[in-house]
């Protein structure tokens, strides 16, 4: 049997753009946090807190940025993410490109039981720490109320509040989680019992992880946009109104 060739495909579609789009947007956000993180000022306004630098760790010993003291974390948690390993697969290493489409013949290629791929298989425990994050960051949601003359919403207060609640969609849509909750049960039937706290934990999981992909994207542009917002009010680039 001749062998498929890179790229070749018989598919008559822009199978291209997926991984392009992909490859586009994750290498802007790249590029836009790494440069975000080394700034190390312009992170907070107020009340607002950028969430590239929470929970904000300020120490005598650490010269450097403090968002590199917890961004590992997070960048972990999507790094090793089951959607995201399938779409910097097919846009960075075009293994494959797309379905149906010639890969690209890496020789000596063991899956993820070399380094660096072996990390992957962590990916749980930065839930674990994902989890932890989302608490701090609704704290600051919180905070973000919390102006000088007293209780009050701004413009910042909704960002950092429509950034946390996609983040809190994207981890609690996470296949980790869904297996967490209910994949130790082979039958729900026989082993445990349809309707209880945990057959319903399992259903909201489940229901949240079809949506995984949206998600995912829709809370990688919002933090972005989070961390940009806060660093222009605190340039006094753009200002920030009061809502109530």
């Amino acid at each position: 049997m001749r062998e498929e060739q890179f790229l070749e495909t018989s598919r008559k579609d822009f199978w291209w753009l997926s991984p392009l789009a992909v490859f586009i947007g994750l290498s802007l956000f790249g590029i836009y946090s790494a440069w975000a993180a080394f700034q190390g000022e312009h992170y907070q306004w107020g009340p607002y807190l950028s969430p590239f630098y929470s929970p904000l760790i300020v120490v005598d010993w650490w010269k450097w940025s403090p968002a590199f003291l917890i961004l590992w974390a997070p960048a972990g948690f999507r790094a090793t993410c089951y959607y995201y390993r399938k779409a910097y697969y097919r846009a960075f290493f075009l293994s494959p490109p797309a379905c149906a489409v010639g890969d690209l013949k890496i020789r000596k290629y063991k899956g993820e039981t070399n380094f660096p791929f072996i990390f992957q298989n962590i990916h749980r425990c930065f839930l674990y720490l994902a989890l932890i994050f989302i608490v701090i960051l609704w704290i600051d949601v919180y905070h973000a109320t919390r102006f000088e003359n007293g209780f009050g919403i701004g413009a910042g207060t909704l960002v950092l509040f429509a950034n946390t609640s996609l983040l809190s969609l994207y981890t609690f849509s996470c296949h980790s989680l869904r297996h967490l909750v209910g994949g130790r049960m082979d039958c729900f039937s026989k082993c445990g019992t349809p309707g209880d706290v945990q057959h319903k934990t399992w259903e909201v999981v489940s229901c949240l992880n079809k949506k995984h992909m949206l998600w995912a994207w829709l809370s990688l542009f919002m933090v972005g946009f989070s961390d940009l917002y806060v660093r222009l009010v605190s340039m006094g680039i753009i200002k920030d109104f009061r809502i109530f």
